[in-house]
Order: C-alpha cells, then structure tokens, then sequence
C-alpha cells in the first residue's frame, strides 16, 4: 500500500499542481498541499475497501468513489469553476490508475 500511495503522490501531486496553477485556481503552494491532501484521504479508503475482495466491480467502483471525493475536496476548497475541478481530478486519478497499471 505504501508503494502504490507514493507513485500515485509522485504523478498526481505535480498534475494537480500544474492543472491548479496554470489554470489559476490556487497559488502552487494551495495547490501541492491539495494534492497530497486528497490522495491522502482517499488513497487508504481505497485500499481498504480493495483489500478483502479486489475484484472488477470493487476495483472500478473504488477509483470513481475516489475521483469523486477528490472532486468534492477540490470543489470545497477551491469554490469555483467546479466543472473543471471535476475534469482535473478525473485527469489525475487516470493518470495514476494508468501508471499504476503499466508498473
């Protein structure tokens, strides 16, 4: 768990920083702290939830809770443009589930 939570802080960290930033939603430093801060209330719940059973269903159902509570975090801190936040949470969360998956 600890390996597969330290890549996945490693690719979304510095896409939610530079989606954040260049798209001026949160200064760098809001938007590093939000990073780690969603994949840290997320990524254990996942594992928990994956851990007794990982099956499809539970494999699938667990990444769009996530990309969903990540949204709303994003959503609550951030106040605006929530479509947006949506899109560059999915962004995120594909772009680790994808590594996740090739490593």
């Amino acid at each position: 768990m600890l390996r597969a939570l330290l890549l996945t802080l490693l690719v979304e960290v510095p896409l939610y920083t530079a989606a954040l930033t260049l798209l001026r939603l949160a200064g760098w430093r809001t938007a590093i702290l939000l990073g780690v801060l969603v994949n840290l209330v997320t990524h254990p719940a996942l594992w928990l939830f994956l851990n007794p059973h990982p099956d499809a269903w539970r494999f699938w159902s667990a990444e769009i809770v996530a990309t969903a509570v990540e949204s709303l975090i994003l959503m609550k801190a951030i106040k605006r443009d929530k479509a947006l936040l949506a899109v560059i949470a999915l962004g995120a969360n594909a772009s680790s589930l994808l590594i996740g998956l090739l490593t």
